[in-house]
């Protein structure tokens, strides 16, 4: 592989974004692309989600970047042996050159959201080229981390954000590209349509380089691959592979995201215990049905901080907390942006001091995305679901480029690159 350029001590400061051989799924080994996609591998909701996209085809991608086995050895040796076996067998297939790829989303409702996959060079929160907004569990890096030394690849892009000129040479690559043939057109079963162009040119990626190279991006998801980017890079002697990670960049100056909470599944919790604990410190309304609840949430959360709790067939809002317990509880040596966020009370005066539940015990709490999915997993398995409101993407960038993050699992920025699109193995 060639690696000039990858070195740190040339690399400009900025955005580096790098062509790469794409690898990709071959149409006419497994018919439906739709099927071997899935979203990102912290968003599949385990086991159903799971089980779901597994069965929807052989050749799903989860079967690489969630495979299921006894130990997290035999996991992570399972998807190399996949991997491996789907290479030989021309399911996956690399790209003849090294390309930037732009990726379309579009859905029924309106959304476009278009972006530049490549490799991006890593780098550390010194450098304050890539912001990361949120705090990680080591566990989940490690575990990250070990399936990608095992398979040497980076099986699906983590999602980035810049704030672009609106006319500069990466959108203007980006613009020309949606205007040719795309390499692969398919629509997933949330309804959005994906669209895949490769740039070869090398003018437009010198262009694109020259763009990127002024400005710096802000982890929309992926915090905790960006993390292990980190560790491996680290692991790897300069220059290597390791020195780059795939990512998706989208240009928000043009094409906004959507920020959606991440609720929280608290195992063997019951809704009456969780709400026996805070009664004397927040007010509680007990709401009905779920559309009515979320717009209390809504309101209540311009307000102040809030919180709907479910899982015993109904919805209680959480609200007014006393003023004198969050002073007990949450730490004051951060900006009164950060002390305020429904997720710092949520981990520091609900989690820690009234529930005594830690926020990395994966058999204590589960972070999960899909609304429903939470409310209904908590009332099948007796639980509780801590329904959260989006915070404002203003508020997450302010506080990234204080250098300030935020509580893990704190925002769901999207839409989500669909994983099993496009892959990157770090050894071609």
């Amino acid at each position: 592989m060639n690696t000039a350029g990858h070195s740190q001590a040339t690399a400009p400061r900025g955005l580096e974004l790098t062509p790469f051989r794409g690898l990709r799924y071959d149409r006419d080994r497994v018919g439906s692309l739709a099927a071997v996609t899935s979203p990102p591998y912290d968003v599949v909701v385990r086991p159903d989600g799971l089980h779901q996209l597994q069965d929807a085809d052989p050749y799903n991608i989860v079967r690489l970047i969630l495979p299921q086995a006894t130990t997290a050895g035999e996991r992570n040796e399972q998807a190399a042996g996949t991997l491996r076996r789907w290479l030989a067998e021309g399911v996956l297939t690399a790209d003849p050159e090294p390309a930037l790829y732009v990726y379309e989303q579009r859905h029924a409702d309106g959304m476009l959201q278009r972006g530049l996959i490549g490799t991006l060079r890593v780098s550390g929160p010194s450098e304050g080229v890539v912001l990361p907004h949120e705090d990680v569990m080591p566990h989940i890096v490690a575990d990250r981390a070990a399936l990608m030394r095992a398979t040497c690849a980076n099986l699906e892009p983590l999602l980035l954000t810049y704030r672009g000129d609106g006319d500069g040479a990466a959108a203007r690559v980006v613009d020309e590209a949606t205007e040719r043939p795309p390499l692969l057109s398919t629509t997933t079963l949330d309804g959005y349509g994906h669209r895949l162009w490769s740039v070869t040119d090398p003018d437009d990626l010198a262009a694109v380089r020259s763009d990127l190279a002024r400005h710096q991006a802000l982890i929309a998801d992926g915090h905790h691959r960006w993390a292990t980017y980190r560790r491996l890079r680290a692991e790897h002697p300069s220059p290597s592979p390791w020195d780059h990670g795939l990512v998706l960049l989208v240009d928000t100056a043009r094409y906004p995201l959507r920020v959606r909470a991440i609720h929280r599944l608290l195992h063997g919790l019951p809704v009456a215990d969780a709400l026996a604990a805070v009664r004397d410190h927040f007010r509680v309304r007990r709401l009905v049905p779920l559309a009515e609840a979320l717009d209390a949430l809504a309101d209540a959360a311009c307000a102040g901080n809030a919180f709907l709790l479910a899982g015993d067939g109904a919805f209680h809002l959480l609200d007014r907390p006393d003023p004198a317990l969050l002073a007990r509880t949450v730490p004051a040596d951060r900006p009164a942006a950060w002390r305020t966020l429904d997720a710092t009370v949520l981990h520091a005066t609900l989690l820690d001091h009234l529930w005594h539940v830690p926020e990395d015990d994966p058999a204590r709490i589960a972070y999960i995305h899909d609304t429903a999915a939470t409310v209904d997993k908590a009332e099948r398995d007796g639980g509780t679901a801590v329904l959260l409101h989006p915070v404002r993407e203003e508020v997450v960038r302010d506080l990234a480029r204080q250098g300030v993050t935020m509580p893990r699992k704190s925002t769901s920025f999207g839409p989500k690159p669909a994983s099993g699109l496009v892959l990157r193995a770090l050894d071609l």
